[in-house]
């Protein structure tokens, strides 16, 4: 009869699934085998603690566990080789969450300091019970605003977000150190990335853009949601400085047909990522948000081969609009699908080929990532394309 693994055997086995696919530095590897997962997750099955997945808690009887979210391991690790920590840094996290991250934090920076804020009293709570538990008392949790930082223990060395950041606030910029790094879930253009910075004056300048998907931070109101149909099963996120016109587009996909669909040259494989598309359009492209369409929509065929439902890039001018599409041609072995773009309304034509151009942009070279060089709202920014925010401007370059 197998023996249950214990909770040292199943944590190491998580550690080198994640190693099995992604790189991950000594430091981090040594904290994610150190910290017990399981025990910021009270009421998980133990096996369910070490999966690499997302977990999502909700109250537990007789303990005041808020609902709360504990993120997948593996972007966990990636999220702290991009930060970069060394022994002795000083660091602030913006989310404490379960308090699981903050002990990472704390294990890695080893002589350096922790502080967590978050702007939820029970999370707080539940991060401090959980942290005294396990030995990482040392640690700071303040139950605060995440956007208003921690300047008690400013200046940081190292500051990282755990919750989806839509503009980066003046305070970040005066409690993070000259040459310090800052690590994010950056959104712009409907999209999520996770992006290392590192100060240098006033620019925060990357070296590292991962895909990935966090719960968006509160007080940032930046994004806006319109539904495109009467059932609310298609729908249009974008930006608050897009001039995007939801009524008009509502008017003209409810036509219900394409008026054009065009196809690039650009094949994909099966396993292939392609959302290299969305981040090329947005450094030339102010007309780039994000079309969502529910499994109702696509049962009803409500639109046509949408390459990913949830979150297709798709151009939007005026009463039109044009989405990337991917079809099964079967005519390459290797790279069986194809991308291509629908379009709806009078600037159909335009708006397909504009986004078939940025899919053989990236086509030309799949692996680019862009620089993006970020300067507070006052200072002048660098060549390049900018995206205004309220606190920030955003400049890219390929």
């Amino acid at each position: 009869m197998s023996q249950t693994p214990t909770a040292d055997q199943l944590r190491n086995r998580l550690v080198d699934e994640i190693l099995a696919e992604h790189r991950m530095p000594a430091a981090v590897e040594r904290a994610m085998r150190t910290v017990p997962r399981d025990a910021f997750l009270p009421g998980l099955e133990l096996e369910n603690a070490y999966t690499d997945q997302a977990v999502t808690i909700k109250d537990n009887p007789g303990e005041p566990l808020p609902l709360s979210c504990a993120s997948v391991p593996s972007v966990v690790a990636m999220m702290l080789e991009q930060l970069d920590i060394s022994a002795g840094d000083d660091i602030l996290e913006i989310g404490a969450g379960t308090g699981y991250n903050a002990a990472l934090l704390a294990e890695i920076a080893d002589r350096g300091s922790v502080t967590t804020v978050d702007i939820d009293p029970d999370v707080a709570l539940h991060a401090r019970s959980r942290l005294n538990a396990t030995g990482y008392e040392h640690v700071t949790v303040i139950e605060r605003d995440g956007l208003l930082g921690a300047p008690e223990n400013a200046p940081y060395d190292r500051i990282i977000a755990t919750v989806g950041v839509w503009d980066i606030p003046a305070a970040w910029w005066d409690q993070l150190k000259d040459g310090g790094r800052l690590v994010l879930p950056l959104r712009w253009r409907g999209q999520t990335r996770s992006v290392a910075l590192t100060r240098r004056g006033n620019q925060l300048v990357s070296d590292s853009m991962e895909l990935c998907g966090f719960v968006p931070i509160i007080g940032q109101n930046g994004e806006k949601t319109s539904p495109l149909n009467t059932d609310d099963t298609i729908r249009v996120h974008y930006d608050q400085d897009q001039n995007v016109d939801p009524a008009s587009l509502a008017a003209t996909v409810q036509t219900g047909t394409p008026a054009l669909e065009v196809t690039s040259a650009q094949g994909v494989g099966g396993e292939e990522p392609f959302d290299g598309v969305w981040l090329r359009a947005t450094a030339s492209d102010d007309r780039v948000c994000r079309l969502e369409a529910t499994p109702k929509a696509l049962e009803q065929e409500l639109l046509r081969r949408p390459a990913i439902p949830v979150r297709s890039p798709v151009l939007v001018e005026g009463n039109s609009l044009a989405y990337l599409t991917i079809t099964r041609e079967g005519t390459d072995a290797e790279r069986p699908f194809r991308l291509g773009a629908a379009a709806y309304g009078p600037q159909a034509e335009e708006l397909a080929r504009d986004l078939v151009t940025h899919i053989d942009a990236w086509g030309a070279d799949r692996l680019a990532v862009p620089r993006m060089t970020i300067t507070p709202a006052g200072c002048t920014s660098t060549a390049g394309h900018v995206i205004s925010k309220p606190e920030s401007r955003i400049t890219l370059t390929y």
